[in-house]
């Protein structure tokens, strides 16, 4: 199957041979008659009417292939495929192979339907190679001894030395590319959640973050003095040193150490106090 092909016109094409169940003359001709014919004479009429009788084969290796792809594939794309694959073995069938054109165009549609999945991925073939034969290696060597195997386990069994298995580790680790609408879980309701339902944006902050934060800072500053409040402050919420709040608040670093040590101390003995007052009263 060639780039050349548009998969606007192939879609056309599946969708025009599934539409057109009527009768046609060819029906109650023998099918090594048709053939015959067809060597003869290819016509679109004759060709058309193989493809329609065919095209459940299409169908059936899509559907087939399809059940172990994940759900951005799209089935239609599939089936797409597979009718030039099915185009091609029409053309290419040889009736005195004595070979059934079922069995025949059977291997040409999965290899079209093939192609087209290769096509659709971005990392290369020798790395999708590279990355089953590690994981082969990675669960051959936990099922034999029970336990995560180590690089050098791998290695060995791949029989490639340190460098040769680095280039493998890294590119069995490569990044995929997924979807952000295909299926993510199912939810309450029998709604289906997709990843763009859940994708975490890393950008915004979240309310409650926000508030619970303030809450925190409210209760540590709570009770101390100007100086006391500026160092917790400076220091677990701007990210500032000792010495760099000893210069802001015209302090020696060690005061101001001196200070937050002395800070830790009472909310500690104040969130003791308060663990104390939530404990459940017990009843005799």
């Amino acid at each position: 199957m060639t780039a050349m092909r548009s998969k606007y016109a192939s879609r056309n094409s599946v969708e025009h041979a599934t539409a057109s169940n009527l009768p046609t003359r060819f029906d109650d001709i023998p099918m090594p008659e048709i053939w015959a014919m067809y060597k003869t004479d290819p016509s679109e009429e004759l060709r058309n009417f193989l493809i329609e009788k065919f095209l459940n084969l299409v169908k059936y290796n899509a559907e087939r292939i399809y059940k172990r792809l994940p759900d951005e594939v799209d089935l239609q794309d599939l089936m797409s495929a597979g009718l030039f694959g099915l185009m091609d073995a029409i053309n290419a069938y040889d009736l005195e192979r004595g070979v059934k054109f079922e069995t025949y165009c059977a291997q040409r549609i999965t290899g079209a339907i093939l192609d087209e999945l290769r096509s659709m991925d971005w990392v290369p073939r020798l790395v999708r190679h590279r990355t089953s034969k590690v994981e082969a290696a990675r669960q051959q060597i936990q099922m034999e001894f029970g336990r995560k195997a180590s690089d050098q386990e791998i290695a060995s069994r791949l029989e490639i030395d340190k460098n040769e298995f680095i280039k493998y580790k890294r590119d069995s680790s490569s990044v995929s590319v997924t979807s952000i609408t295909r299926k993510c879980y199912q939810s309450e309701g029998s709604r289906e959640l997709r990843e763009i339902d859940v994708i975490k944006d890393e950008h915004q902050t979240s309310p409650v973050k926000l508030i619970q934060r303030q809450d925190l800072k409210e209760l540590m500053t709570k009770g101390l003095t100007r100086a006391e409040r500026l160092i917790v402050v400076l220091y677990y919420y701007e990210g500032m040193t000792m010495k760099e709040i000893g210069t802001t608040l015209d302090l020696s670093e060690s005061r101001v150490s001196q200070m937050h040590s002395s800070i830790l101390a009472r909310l500690k003995a104040q969130m003791q106090h308060r663990m104390r007052e939530l404990e459940p009263v017990k009843v005799t």
